[in-house]
């Protein structure tokens, strides 16, 4: 019963109506939501209890973003995950895939990466870009969003030809 209720679609007006009226109510108790602060600050964690005070010589960590367990935007990404997975294990969709070939390892890693560089000049992830900024009318937002997809779509040009070749 509950698999068939994660495998119908929702209406997107219905669904984008719930998103907005939980943004508002999110942002007026907490503020502003970014997935990308929870995601940085576990980074931070980790890399912390591998290298321990080494970590305070990168000002980034020193000054920007100290390691701290009790930011809340942690618990924020950590539930989007949790639901995430149980909605496609309930869906009947979850399964591991794991790249065959080398290119698709370093396709995946050089994108990674380059995510991960474009979050941190932004400050900003694209779903509280997408949800955030682009409904107040922001220029930043929409550029930001220019920017995703046409990221995405080079990004799938240069994958597709790299793993047909």
């Amino acid at each position: 019963m509950a698999s068939e209720f994660f495998k119908k679609t929702l209406d997107p007006v219905i669904a984008l109506t719930a998103i907005a009226v939980l943004d508002i109510f999110l942002f007026l108790l907490v503020g502003a939501w970014t997935v990308g602060g929870g995601e940085t600050m576990m980074t931070g964690l980790v890399a912390q209890a591998i290298i321990g005070d080494e970590l305070q010589r990168l000002p980034f960590w020193n000054l920007v973003f100290q390691p701290d367990a009790g930011y809340w935007k942690i618990y924020i990404s950590l539930g989007m995950l949790f639901g995430a997975f149980v909605s496609a294990v309930l869906s009947k969709e979850f399964y591991i895939r794991t790249p065959r070939r080398l290119s698709e390892w370093v396709l995946i890693t050089v994108g990674g990466l380059l995510m991960g560089v474009g979050i941190r000049l932004a400050f900003v992830c694209n779903v509280s870009t997408f949800f955030g900024l682009t409904p107040e009318m922001n220029l930043g937002g929409y550029l930001a969003i220019s920017g995703i997809i046409a990221g995405a779509w080079v990004g799938s040009l240069i994958y597709k030809k790299i793993l047909e070749g």
